[in-house]
């Protein structure tokens, strides 16, 4: 077994500085490298330095480190992590990681400049160094053009969540050279030590979770326009209730940022044009005059919600009128159907009282949820073989508490297929193949195991790492309670590795 013992991380932004403090919390000593500065500051030119001092030369790492550790939430777990982090910068350091395990490149999302940086890499690498990439939307074997067969039989990517620490997705994407061996350790490495839900993805688009979650996204904020909703009204429609998040889809946007998902959505745009949702990957009107506007959320003041002061001096959160476009006091949601579901513990079980209801609520369920339905049977085999990847990644990707499959089968997928057809939704063949078979669920429980549907065998298999323990009435005890509790575990191990 590879053991991970130095980390060299190429890129001190958002992402790298992050991924840097994640290694530092598990007892990895980690090298974070980054572009020297091409101007003097004005405190540096106060001070009469010159770009060759090394104060000047590693400003841009040692400024983003320092930024990252004061964010809220801690991308680490006490300020000590910090001493296993050593900075430098591409011109003065590269050398460096000819001593360490494992290159992790999350340098700026461009092809041409990834592949000068890994040109850079191969001429210092040791043979059979892992090497990956932290892209979110960059094909992975364009990334490795024109790199030795070694290089390219230890590369893959390997894409983190922000914030690493938090978020527990870790998507592995390996090309057709990557050594399968690496694919296994990578699975096995992110899940044991990192304390991620590994998924295994394609060299796809977006690979799985932004794919299927922006297109859910992109798909809402066209029956936003469509239905005449709120802001207001579709944060409430679209949070815990369906068991997810309590920032729901407008305020979560504000926080990661609109500019974010507009770059993924015109990128699915551009490289899915044989999707048969490519017209949802269109930026509504209101949508394209708030990135005119700067309107991009937190990171601008302002977004679909924007904080302000009243005459008072008291603190007042205003919504977006996506109408008129201007900002008004938040308006109170009512709702029968969400009024149903607060007694119902189950998150699945609330997944019915959506489907049946009768107001906006219920009806803005059916619009995207029968629409993702279809959308998520077309992309098998394009992003995974097996549907319970699908699942897993919305699940430690976006928060979701149940998955694509896992709410079609609480909703029930026969009941659900006149809904979709009314509003203009076919699922893919191999459903309808399924239910003609006398299968009845995505998922089943076996022998206190879980099994999730195999379509090319057309049979039942189980979930790879749930026939390592019993599971007694599954649903029963809540879905998200389970993966809430393993991944309590996982901080735990990390915990110990912290003080062992």
């Amino acid at each position: 077994m590879k053991r991970i013992n130095k980390v060299a991380v190429l890129g001190s932004g958002i992402m790298g500085s992050r991924i840097a403090c994640h290694f530092a919390n598990i007892g990895v000593e980690v090298l974070l490298l980054d572009i020297a500065p091409k101007e003097l500051s004005a405190e540096e030119q106060a001070k009469g330095l010159a770009l060759t001092h090394p104060a000047v030369k590693n400003r841009i790492v040692n400024t983003a480190l320092q930024t990252a550790v004061k964010t809220n939430p801690s991308p680490i777990y006490s300020q000590s992590v910090l001493k296993r982090i050593s900075t430098g910068n591409f011109e003065d350091d590269m050398a460096k990681i000819a001593n360490y395990d494992w290159i992790i490149e999350v340098v700026v999302e461009n092809l041409g400049i990834k592949q000068k940086v890994f040109e850079q890499v191969e001429q210092f690498r040791k043979p059979g160094t892992l090497v990956t990439s932290n892209t979110s939307g960059i094909p992975i074997h364009m990334m490795a053009e024109g790199r030795s067969d070694d290089f390219k039989a230890n590369f893959c990517g390997t894409h983190f969540f922000n914030p690493p620490r938090y978020l527990r997705l870790l998507e592995i994407i390996p090309t057709l050279h990557t050594k399968p061996e690496l694919v296994d350790f990578l699975m096995h490495y992110g899940d044991k030590f990192l304390g991620k839900t590994t998924v295994l993805c394609k060299d796809t688009p977006a690979f799985i979770a932004n794919r299927v979650g922006v297109y859910s996204i992109m798909a809402l904020l066209h029956l936003v326009e469509k239905m005449e909703l709120t802001v207001e009204e579709v944060d409430k429609f679209t949070g815990p209730a369906l068991g997810r998040p309590k920032s729901a889809t407008f305020r979560t946007t504000d926080v990661v940022g609109l500019d974010t998902m507009i770059k993924v959505s015109k990128g699915l745009y551009d490289n899915c044009p044989n999707d048969k949702a490519h017209d949802l990957f269109k930026l509504p009107d209101y949508v394209q005059q708030m990135e005119a506007n700067n309107w991009l959320g937190d990171k601008t003041k302002q977004g679909f919600y924007k904080k302000t002061k009243t005459p008072e001096g008291k603190t007042e959160i205003l919504a977006l009128d996506l109408k008129t476009l201007e900002y008004r006091p938040q308006q109170k949601v009512k709702s029968a159907t969400l009024e149903m579901t607060k007694t119902i513990e189950k998150v699945a079980d609330r997944m019915k009282v959506f489907a049946t209801g009768k107001d906006k609520a219920a009806e803005l369920f059916r619009a995207s949820f029968f629409g993702l339905f279809e959308y998520v049977s077309d992309r098998i085999p394009e992003i995974s073989d097996e549907l319970y990847r699908i699942d897993d990644a919305m699940r430690a990707g976006f928060g979701w508490d149940l998955g694509p499959f896992e709410v079609w089968d609480a909703v029930g997928i026969q009941a659900s297929l006149d809904g979709m057809k009314q509003l203009g939704h076919t699922p893919a063949a191999w459903v309808t193949e399924m239910l003609a078979a006398g299968h009845a669920s995505f998922y089943k429980i076996e022998d206190g195991v879980k099994k999730y549907y195999d379509i090319p065998s057309k049979s039942y298999k189980t979930v790879p790492g749930t026939d390592e323990f019993i599971i007694l009435e599954i649903w029963q005890f809540g879905c998200s309670k389970i993966h809430r509790c393993v991944y309590a575990i996982h901080q735990f191990q990390l915990w110990l590795l912290l003080i062992i």
